[in-house]
């Protein structure tokens, strides 16, 4: 059968440790013998970024802007002993911050629902799919140890020196500690033109949740920007597409979201989305099964798994053990990239195979077929555990049958 032919490279960066390995052979197993794949290849692991200076990371970056697509693996974010174990000339950022910070994207990730893994919350038949901001407020923060008899205030000095003040708090009866954040209005309208866009690109419903009552100019100003930009850029579309944009506070939203049914897209701030993104693919089951997808307000996406490097099955993996490690994300990642590749340079054919690798997934596990995070929680009668190897072998088996 001839292999789906591509126009336009997508950018393609290899990981580390388990993801590494899988990465490797999902893309023998089902991409390179059904597409004749282009990519512009970069090394993202700890070794070469260390190599480059990290140098590698933003050239992906600005390559991904260059195409507007990009598939990523998941990359080691180093600590104390990652700078002993690779001796590394420094403690590396995280290359997914960079790649956020170059792009200006927001972070969309979405559980992938089969049946017999049950949802803890049983009225959730559809995804729900978190936007984090990833720019500023307590990932940006300055913080302080204040002892007592002091007081802290708040100080901004405009271009002329002038200074304005506002007392945080007088510490006279207590030592304690302050912190400061900031946000930019810049970064919270790129949020919400990212927001807005995915949410027509998906065809889902947006909500949007801060706590603008207490906050009432931190909050109130991501609030206004969404609202205004909603208004005079979005509004009709949305009702073109039959969708709606929702505005709540972010404690409703919490009890909207329990009694729901899922099927919307969630929009929170930074925090609120590092932590609300865990329960909801917590909730839905496993973070294996989550996809993730970093998109730009100029419409550039990076598709990626939302996990880790699976350290524990790499070392499992050195010693000539048998892994049994979840790829279902990672193989989303590659759909995800294909299918918006194909609908970008108007390739059919392309979106339609990734459709049937999503869909051969989910048929193998629906089947019985998985690996061993997914046996523990499935509730199917015949199932059956497989190592990491052997479930790729699985869904190349449908996959050339659809």
């Amino acid at each position: 059968m001839a292999k789906i032919q591509m126009k336009t490279p997508l950018v393609e960066m290899d990981g580390d440790e388990m993801t590494r390995v899988i990465w490797q052979m999902l893309k023998d197993k089902l991409i390179l013998p059904f597409v004749d794949l282009k990519s512009e290849y970069y090394d993202l692991g700890l070794e070469k970024r260390n190599e480059t200076n990290d140098q590698i990371t933003v050239d992906s970056a600005e390559a991904t802007k260059k195409y507007g697509v990009a598939v990523k693996c998941a990359t080691i974010t180093p600590n104390a002993v990652r700078m002993d174990e690779y001796n590394l000339k420094e403690m590396w950022k995280s290359p997914n911050g960079t790649i956020r910070a170059i792009l200006d994207g927001t972070v969309f990730r979405q559980p992938i629902l089969v049946k017999g893994i049950t949802p803890y919350i049983p009225t959730w038949t559809k995804p729900i799919c978190i936007a984090r901001h990833a720019y500023g407020d307590v990932y940006k923060n300055v913080e302080m140890i204040v002892e007592q008899g002091s007081k802290a205030e708040l100080c901004v000095t405009d271009q002329e020196g002038k200074e304005s003040r506002e007392t945080i708090f007088d510490f006279k009866n207590s030592s304690g500690i302050i912190q400061g954040m900031h946000n930019l209005d810049s970064s919270i309208s790129s949020f919400a033109r990212s927001c807005f866009n995915y949410a027509l690109d998906q065809k889902m419903d947006l909500w949007f949740a801060t706590k603008d009552t207490i906050s009432k100019k931190y909050d109130h100003t991501f609030k206004d920007i969404f609202t205004k930009i909603f208004e005079t850029e979005y509004k009709e579309k949305f009702e073109a597409a039959g969708i709606t944009y929702f505005y709540t506070l972010i404690d409703d939203a919490v009890a909207r979201v329990i009694r729901s049914n899922g099927g919307y897209i969630w929009a929170c701030k930074n925090y609120d989305g590092d932590v609300m993104s865990d329960m909801i693919a917590t909730a839905f089951g496993s973070l294996a099964m989550m996809t993730s997808v970093l998109v730009s307000p100029a419409g550039v996406y990076e598709f990626e798994a939302a996990h880790g490097t699976v350290q524990r099955h790499y070392y499992k993996h050195l010693k000539g053990e048998e892994t049994s490690t979840n790829s279902v994300a990672t193989i989303f990642a590659w759909s995800g990239a294909l299918r918006k590749r194909g609908e970008l340079d108007g390739i059919t054919e392309l979106c339609d195979f990734a459709d049937k690798l999503e869909k051969a997934t989910i048929d193998t596990i629906e089947a019985g077929i998985m690996t061993g995070d997914l046996y523990l929680l499935s509730t199917l009668e015949n199932k059956q555990k497989v190592s990491t190897e052997a479930f790729l072998d699985a869904v190349h088996d449908r996959l050339t049958e659809l």
